[in-house]
Parts: structure tokens; sequence; C-alpha cells
């Protein structure tokens, strides 16, 4: 760890010039600057105090930040296979996310669950083959290359009355799946 770029980067963030910051940890402008160009290093103490002066503590300054994953892989993802659908969950723990993408297959006759009116809004894509989306009181037909896009007001669901097996890409903000 770059402890002199770390504490740069938390002055910086905290609209501190160097002088400020000697100030309020009691060390000179002239060794937070070496600090910060890393050409000494501080004290346990020392360090101590100048985490304290940008509000923090060294259990908080020294915490790894976990890489965010960016990038999914099929190895990745989870099949779910139940009695009128198939749910591919293609971005894994979503829960903790603004919204949810999941991959559904609806083979001939079959249905999505139904989803109850809710906060949230959703985006459905016909990758392949037809839907009708069952919104309240009104049917949509949904073409490939097609898409919609609804709030949750309202309780619905996916049907496939085709003979050809449909895939949807359905995103839900927040997550609901």
């Amino acid at each position: 760890m770059d402890i002199g770029h770390k504490i740069k980067q938390l002055r910086v963030q905290k609209g501190l010039t160097l002088e400020e910051l000697a100030s309020r940890s009691e060390l000179t402008k002239g060794f937070l600057s070496q600090m910060e160009r890393n050409l000494t290093s501080p004290s346990i103490a020392t360090l101590n105090d100048i985490v304290e002066a940008l509000g923090t503590t060294l259990a908080e300054f020294f915490k790894e930040e976990k890489k965010e994953k960016l990038v999914f892989h099929k190895k990745d993802f989870f099949v779910d296979e139940r009695g009128h659908y198939t749910i591919h969950w293609i971005v894994p723990n979503t829960q903790k996310n603004e919204m949810e993408p999941i991959l559904l297959e609806l083979p001939q006759g079959g249905e999505s669950f139904q989803m109850d009116p809710h906060s949230g809004e959703e985006f459905g894509y016909v990758l392949e083959g037809s839907i009708t989306l069952e919104c309240g009181e009104e049917s949509f037909i949904v073409h490939k290359g097609e898409t919609f896009y609804l709030s949750g007001k309202t309780s619905h669901f996916l049907r496939n009355d085709k003979k050809m097996k449909a895939k949807i890409l359905w995103i839900s903000t927040p997550p609901l799946f």
C-alpha cells in the first residue's frame, strides 16, 4: 500500500490543504509533504494522528477495497429450471445492486412468474421468439428484437403462446426476481 499517496487522496478528498492538515494533526507542513511523496514514513502513532485529523480510523485507512467485478462469464451464471420457465441469473448476487438482469426462457405454452405491484421499473428485450406481456387487464405482443418498459404499478407476467422457445433479457429495478 502506498501510504503517502493514500493520505494525499484523503486530504484532497476532504478539501484540505497541507497547511490545514498540518494544523489539525499538529505536524509540520514539510513533514506531511515528504510523507505524501514517500520520502519519509510516519510512526504508527503519527499515522493515527493524521488519519484521525482526516476523519477516519487506522482500520478504515488500511481496509482493502474489494475490486468491483465488471465482467461475468458463463461459469458465473446460475440456472434455475422451473416448470414453466427457466431463469439464467446472469449477474450473481444482484440483491446489493440497483438493478437485476436475468435471461428468461419460456418454452411453448410457458409463463413467467407473476410480478406483483412494486415501486420499481422493468425493461425487457425479446432475443428469440415472441411473447405476450400481460399487464393488468391489457395484453401486448412483443416480437424478437422488440422491447417493453413498464413501471411496477400493475401486476404483470410474460407468456409464450407460440410453438418456438422465447428468450427474454429482463431487467428489474430494484432487484425483485
